[in-house]
């Protein structure tokens, strides 16, 4: 791609960090980290926070809701069978990015479209709802969305305050990820 067309302010850049900084949307104690073999295409940078069914989860930065599915009352592991079931929660901050949190219980989401939200506020609680093995929350900060506004490209989070032990561990999940997608690929 020409220089020109790359650069950061123009609508072809490609970013793949975001601008803002974003906090944890579980609380410290409950952020366990682990990687995931559907994070590849747009969805390479989201990361899976193991939580229990019903963990409150709150927004990662001010902002707009701007969509809401909360009627999935099931989840699973095909692919198939579940992928658009999951319960999710989108939310529109500045700087044209988003942030999702993606298989929330069922009837699990304490905002509405079109309402504004603080940092930290409680958005919803944590489920297994949609393509999953186990109880999770799936967290993507993402731009250029669908129409819709439920999903677009990820991008590689900013968190401020996230303790160092976080980090190696958002890491660490990443590369055992990516692992499996060499093995994987191998051996098709």
């Amino acid at each position: 791609m020409p220089k020109e067309l790359s650069s950061d302010t123009t609508p072809y850049s490609v970013r793949t960090h975001s601008r803002n900084e974003y906090a944890l949307p579980l609380r410290a104690q409950e952020s366990r980290i682990r990687g995931s073999p559907a994070h590849k295409g747009k969805l390479k940078h989201s990361i899976d926070f193991r939580a229990p069914e019903g963990t409150p989860v709150h927004a990662a930065l001010a902002g707009k809701v701007v969509f809401v599915k909360q009627d999935s009352d099931v989840g699973g592991p095909s692919k198939r069978k579940y992928w658009y079931l999951g319960n999710r929660i989108v939310i529109e901050h500045r700087n044209e990015e988003y942030t999702a949190y993606e298989h929330l219980r069922y009837l699990g989401s304490s905002v509405r479209e079109g309402q504004r939200v603080r940092t930290g506020q409680l958005v919803g609680y944590s489920g297994n709802t949609g393509y999953t093995y186990e109880p999770h929350l799936h967290f993507e900060v993402f731009v250029r969305p669908r129409k819709d506004k439920s999903e677009g490209s990820t991008l590689v989070p900013r968190f401020k305050n996230a303790p160092r032990q976080t980090w190696v561990r958002i890491r660490k999940a990443e590369r055992k990820t990516d692992a499996a997608k060499v093995r994987n690929h191998k051996e098709s």
